[in-house]
């Protein structure tokens, strides 16, 4: 079945570009920015074009910097840990294997949740397939740093996606601007990651569009400008996200219940609410895409594994990595949202702010030139 889907145009740049760009900026060979002598890469966790565009009167100075070229299009799904460890490898997530928030483990049945669950499940760091661009840099002699909360240092994602790195963690993001700053001034040739996901809760918690969210963003341009004033003049920075953000009010919830003909031979559900991976019993993945079509084909691109393989939707896949997409895909469209409502556990019903799908708001994001790529 032929599945009309949103297309990249084909000169458009990808997330996972960002970084060889930026190394290639290091010997003055980058096609996208100019020479530099050390580079900074600072991801504002689920800041998109779109939200940082409708709210550009509270980000001055990202919007002063940002032309209308200077954007990227994020990986699918555009979800943290698939677009990051695409960041980070310059690989999609066909290639290194992280294809969802929730995706089957095939050799234990399980479904695992891929930011944490290598440290409350034990996936092998061998999970995530690409080597790491730090890992890579740092074996060649370049001094690469990653500067981010506490939290993070040490996790099993991050020695997946980031080994290689040194960590220089800060608890509040003005101060790990100052870290970063002081470190592409201190080391020659370095390479430093900087990432916030504070902006990213708020959105969770309370919505892009809220209040307390446009002050996230407005701390956050504070903290970028004076990032940009502080650049020893032959260092770099792009700033980046890792996807937008799309508000879900409760009333667009499309709920999952218990002997709805929607969940017929489905055995697991993955993914997140705007992307689930639905992983369905042997003979009966035509019957539930049918059935997904039949009902929610006004709300959601529905796909078997074979067409969103086929629609280069994850990039190259692996054959090691096919098994972990799910037999039936679901992406909202609009502003909706799935749950399973059979879930004991319900908290995730409460967020607001969300991503996963294919619309423009989720997967176009910044690419702003800061200091000597300006």
């Amino acid at each position: 079945m032929s599945v009309s889907l949103p297309s990249d145009p084909p000169a458009a740049r990808r997330l996972t570009g960002v970084v060889p760009e930026l190394i290639a900026a290091l010997s003055g060979t980058s096609d996208w920015f100019a020479p530099a002598r050390s580079a900074i890469v600072c991801v504002v966790d689920g800041l998109g074009a779109h939200n940082l565009r409708a709210r550009a009167g509270h980000a001055r100075y990202l919007t002063a910097a940002m032309s209308k070229r200077d954007v990227a299009r994020t990986v699918f799904p555009s979800t943290t840990a698939a677009a990051l460890s695409s960041l980070l490898t310059g690989t999609e997530p066909g290639v290194h294997g992280i294809v969802g928030y929730r995706a089957l483990v095939p050799d234990t049945g399980e479904v695992l949740n891929q930011l944490r669950g290598w440290d409350t499940h034990g996936l092998p760091v061998s999970w995530q397939r690409s080597t790491p661009l730090f890992a890579r840099e740092a074996d060649s002699g370049r001094p690469t740093f990653f500067v981010s909360k506490p939290e993070y240092t040490g996790t099993g994602f991050t020695e997946a996606t980031l080994r290689g790195a040194t960590a220089v963690p800060a608890e509040d993001f003005p101060d790990r601007v100052d870290i970063a700053v002081d470190l592409v001034a201190r080391h020659p040739g370095a390479l430093v990651y900087l990432y916030t996901p504070e902006l990213d809760g708020i959105g969770h918690r309370r919505g892009w569009e809220s209040d307390e969210w446009t002050v996230g963003l407005e701390e956050v341009d504070a903290a970028l400008a004076h990032l940009g004033g502080s650049l020893p003049k032959d260092a770099g920075a792009i700033v980046t996200a890792d996807h937008g953000m799309i508000d879900v009010p409760r009333h667009r919830h499309r709920l999952l219940v218990e002997g709805s003909p929607l969940l017929e031979g489905v055995s697991q559900i993955g993914g997140e609410p705007r992307m689930l991976h639905l992983y369905v019993d042997p003979g009966m993945v035509d019957d539930a895409a049918e059935a997904w079509r039949a009902a929610e084909s006004g709300h959601a691109w529905i796909l078997t594994r074979d067409e969103a393989v086929d629609a280069g939707l994850f990039g190259d896949v692996d054959t090691a990595v096919r098994p972990r997409i799910g037999d039936v895909l679901v992406a909202a469209r609009g502003s909706s949202a799935y749950y399973d409502d059979r879930d004991a556990e319900r908290t995730g019903q409460q967020m607001i702010g969300q991503h996963g799908s294919l619309t423009e708001a989720e997967r176009i994001v910044p690419l702003i030139r800061l200091g000597a790529f300006a």
